[in-house]
């Protein structure tokens, strides 16, 4: 399978960084043809411009800005997304790339307003590493946004076709040791199991 990674956080010595080598490490072990992004090594620029949005919706226009991102999307066949959770949402640059890469014509069709269709009908699996620094109790208070994102927003981006799967580690600031390490193995596990 064509597997897309999308990866966001800054920091190469992070817990993070360990479970995307990790889940790198099975996918490619698995036999599926996988493209790393990278999101922060390869200085993905966030920021919806103001001439980017005037021109949202000018398809296909709209994609010139953001075209080698919106060719690998179009390219795979499953995403997996790993990231953290900061202030209960995902990181300021991911979101970035949500805004200026699903857009009309890549992710949906809005050639119709009342009825708009879904075009990420390719993709069959996506799947999620996310980490939380507060307990469950706490994200689920807060209406865990980005599980909703993973699991509710691209699923419907893919018709409903996709089997999502969202790994989750919560209370990351007080994880021992132990449970790191078994998270990961799990994470590898999954990974190894995408099919």
């Amino acid at each position: 399978m064509r597997v897309l990674v999308i990866y966001c956080h800054p920091v190469e010595t992070s817990y993070h960084a360990a479970l995307h080598t990790e889940l790198l490490l099975n996918l490619r072990g698995a036999g599926h043809e996988v493209d790393d992004c990278d999101l922060y090594a390869e200085d993905f620029n966030p920021v919806l411009s103001r001439e980017e949005r005037l021109g949202y919706h000018e398809v296909p226009g709209n994609r010139l800005p953001v075209q080698g991102y919106v060719d690998r999307l179009l390219w795979a066949e499953a995403l997996v997304f790993c990231f953290p959770t900061w202030c209960f949402g995902m990181p300021a640059m991911l979101k970035g790339f949500f805004d200026r890469v699903l857009m009309p014509g890549v992710a949906f069709d809005i050639s119709d307003p009342q009825n708009v269709k879904p075009a990420l009908t390719h993709i069959k699996r996506i799947s999620a590493v996310v980490t939380y620094g507060r307990p469950r109790w706490t994200a689920l208070l807060m209406g865990d946004p980005p599980r909703k994102s993973v699991t509710r927003y691209l699923r419907l981006l893919t018709g409903g076709r996709a089997r999502v799967d969202y790994h989750a580690c919560y209370h990351l600031n007080v994880a021992t040791p132990r449970r790191l390490e078994a998270f990961k193995a799990r994470v590898g596990d999954a990974m190894a199991r995408l099919a």
